[in-house]
Protein backbone atom coordinates (compact mmCIF):
# COMPACT_ATOMS: atom_id res chain seq x y z
CA UNK A 1 0.00 0.00 0.00
CA UNK A 2 1.33 3.53 -1.10
CA UNK A 3 2.63 6.20 2.06
CA UNK A 4 0.45 9.50 1.82
CA UNK A 5 3.94 10.54 0.85
CA UNK A 6 4.08 8.59 -2.24
CA UNK A 7 0.65 9.50 -3.19
CA UNK A 8 1.63 13.13 -2.41
CA UNK A 9 4.10 13.16 -5.08
CA UNK A 10 1.85 10.58 -7.15
CA UNK A 11 -0.44 13.72 -7.16
CA UNK A 12 2.14 16.37 -8.03
CA UNK A 13 3.67 14.28 -11.15
CA UNK A 14 -0.26 13.53 -12.34
CA UNK A 15 -0.91 17.71 -11.82
CA UNK A 16 2.33 18.75 -13.62
CA UNK A 17 1.49 16.46 -16.60
CA UNK A 18 -1.97 17.26 -17.10
CA UNK A 19 -1.11 20.45 -16.88
CA UNK A 20 0.89 19.90 -19.79
CA UNK A 21 -2.19 18.51 -22.11
CA UNK A 22 -0.16 15.00 -21.80
CA UNK A 23 -1.80 11.56 -21.52
CA UNK A 24 -0.14 9.14 -19.90
CA UNK A 25 0.26 7.54 -23.72
CA UNK A 26 1.51 11.63 -24.64
CA UNK A 27 4.15 11.27 -21.92
CA UNK A 28 5.34 8.15 -23.82
CA UNK A 29 5.09 9.27 -27.06
CA UNK A 30 6.88 13.10 -26.34
CA UNK A 31 9.91 11.14 -25.11
CA UNK A 32 9.98 8.94 -27.85
CA UNK A 33 9.28 5.60 -25.27
CA UNK A 34 12.02 6.85 -22.67
CA UNK A 35 8.93 6.99 -20.34
CA UNK A 36 6.85 4.09 -20.52
CA UNK A 37 2.96 5.24 -20.00
CA UNK A 38 3.05 2.24 -17.31
CA UNK A 39 5.73 3.57 -15.29
CA UNK A 40 4.81 6.96 -15.11
CA UNK A 41 1.48 6.07 -13.71
CA UNK A 42 2.49 3.67 -11.53
CA UNK A 43 4.87 6.58 -10.04
CA UNK A 44 1.78 8.57 -9.86
CA UNK A 45 -0.41 6.34 -8.18
CA UNK A 46 2.61 6.14 -5.49
CA UNK A 47 2.74 2.57 -6.28
CA UNK A 48 5.96 2.09 -7.44
CA UNK A 49 8.95 4.24 -5.69
CA UNK A 50 10.87 6.48 -7.69
CA UNK A 51 14.60 7.12 -7.52
CA UNK A 52 15.95 10.79 -7.13
CA UNK A 53 17.56 10.65 -10.14
CA UNK A 54 14.23 9.72 -12.12
CA UNK A 55 12.36 12.26 -10.58
CA UNK A 56 14.92 14.71 -11.66
CA UNK A 57 14.67 13.66 -14.79
CA UNK A 58 11.50 13.78 -15.19
CA UNK A 59 11.38 17.34 -13.77
CA UNK A 60 13.87 17.90 -16.89
CA UNK A 61 11.53 16.06 -19.27
CA UNK A 62 8.43 18.38 -18.14
CA UNK A 63 10.59 21.54 -18.17
CA UNK A 64 9.80 22.52 -14.34
CA UNK A 65 12.05 22.59 -11.06
CA UNK A 66 12.40 19.19 -8.88
CA UNK A 67 10.79 21.17 -5.84
CA UNK A 68 7.50 21.12 -8.04
CA UNK A 69 7.30 17.72 -7.56
CA UNK A 70 7.90 17.46 -4.44
CA UNK A 71 4.60 17.48 -1.78
CA UNK A 72 4.86 20.22 1.10
CA UNK A 73 5.58 23.05 -1.08
CA UNK A 74 2.83 25.28 -2.99
CA UNK A 75 0.25 22.84 -5.08
CA UNK A 76 0.55 23.08 -8.41
CA UNK A 77 -2.76 25.32 -9.86
CA UNK A 78 -5.00 22.95 -12.23
CA UNK A 79 -7.17 25.19 -12.81
CA UNK A 80 -6.13 28.58 -14.08
CA UNK A 81 -2.89 28.28 -15.75
CA UNK A 82 -0.98 31.29 -16.36
CA UNK A 83 -1.27 32.12 -20.03
CA UNK A 84 1.65 31.08 -21.97
CA UNK A 85 4.20 34.03 -23.58
CA UNK A 86 6.03 31.42 -26.42
CA UNK A 87 8.64 33.17 -28.47
CA UNK A 88 8.35 31.73 -32.09
CA UNK A 89 11.92 31.34 -32.53
CA UNK A 90 12.16 30.07 -36.14
CA UNK A 91 10.55 33.55 -37.10
CA UNK A 92 12.58 35.37 -34.77
CA UNK A 93 15.80 33.86 -36.83
CA UNK A 94 14.29 36.00 -39.99
CA UNK A 95 13.87 39.33 -38.44
CA UNK A 96 16.93 41.95 -38.45
CA UNK A 97 19.55 41.55 -36.34
CA UNK A 98 18.77 45.75 -35.25
CA UNK A 99 15.47 45.16 -34.84
CA UNK A 100 15.59 41.54 -33.12
CA UNK A 101 19.06 41.25 -31.68
CA UNK A 102 18.50 41.89 -27.83
CA UNK A 103 15.71 39.31 -28.52
CA UNK A 104 16.74 36.84 -29.73
CA UNK A 105 20.25 37.53 -27.57
CA UNK A 106 18.45 36.98 -24.14
CA UNK A 107 16.22 33.83 -25.60
CA UNK A 108 19.66 31.96 -26.84
CA UNK A 109 20.84 32.73 -23.03
CA UNK A 110 17.81 31.14 -21.68
CA UNK A 111 18.17 28.18 -24.20
CA UNK A 112 21.47 27.71 -22.79
CA UNK A 113 20.76 27.67 -19.57
CA UNK A 114 18.19 25.67 -20.11
CA UNK A 115 19.74 22.91 -22.32
CA UNK A 116 16.66 23.44 -24.50
CA UNK A 117 17.75 23.18 -28.32
CA UNK A 118 14.66 22.65 -29.83
CA UNK A 119 15.14 25.96 -32.33
CA UNK A 120 11.16 26.45 -32.52
CA UNK A 121 9.79 27.98 -29.78
CA UNK A 122 10.58 28.55 -25.96
CA UNK A 123 8.81 29.67 -23.56
CA UNK A 124 9.68 32.40 -21.18
CA UNK A 125 7.93 33.79 -18.20
CA UNK A 126 6.49 37.60 -17.16
CA UNK A 127 9.70 38.64 -15.50
CA UNK A 128 11.75 37.63 -18.78
CA UNK A 129 9.24 39.41 -20.39
CA UNK A 130 9.50 43.04 -18.06
CA UNK A 131 13.40 42.64 -18.24
CA UNK A 132 12.91 42.57 -22.08
CA UNK A 133 11.29 45.57 -21.87
CA UNK A 134 13.66 47.25 -19.75
CA UNK A 135 16.18 46.35 -22.73
CA UNK A 136 13.60 47.76 -25.13
CA UNK A 137 12.94 50.89 -23.40
CA UNK A 138 9.38 50.03 -23.79
CA UNK A 139 6.52 49.18 -21.16
CA UNK A 140 5.75 45.38 -21.18
CA UNK A 141 2.53 46.03 -23.06
CA UNK A 142 3.95 47.86 -25.88
CA UNK A 143 6.66 45.58 -26.39
CA UNK A 144 4.37 42.59 -26.88
CA UNK A 145 2.52 44.77 -28.94
CA UNK A 146 5.61 44.82 -30.50
CA UNK A 147 7.04 41.57 -30.65
CA UNK A 148 2.99 39.94 -31.55
CA UNK A 149 3.35 42.48 -34.78
CA UNK A 150 7.14 41.37 -35.66
CA UNK A 151 5.14 37.38 -35.48
CA UNK A 152 7.29 36.27 -32.72
CA UNK A 153 4.35 36.13 -29.54
CA UNK A 154 1.11 34.90 -30.68
CA UNK A 155 -1.81 37.31 -29.67
CA UNK A 156 -2.53 35.25 -26.69
CA UNK A 157 0.25 37.02 -25.04
CA UNK A 158 -1.88 39.83 -24.35
CA UNK A 159 -3.77 38.26 -21.92
CA UNK A 160 -0.44 37.19 -19.48
CA UNK A 161 0.47 41.28 -19.79
CA UNK A 162 -3.00 42.43 -18.35
CA UNK A 163 -1.76 42.00 -15.00
CA UNK A 164 1.02 44.49 -15.04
Amino acid sequence: MPSDYAKSLGARLRAIRTQQGLSLHGVEEKSRGRWKAVVVGSYERGDRAVTVQKLAELADFYGVPVSELLPGGAAPSPLAPAPKLVIDLERLSQLPKDKAGPLARYAATIQSQRGDYNGKVLSIRQEDLRSLAVIYDKSPVELTEEFIHWGVLDAEARRAVESF
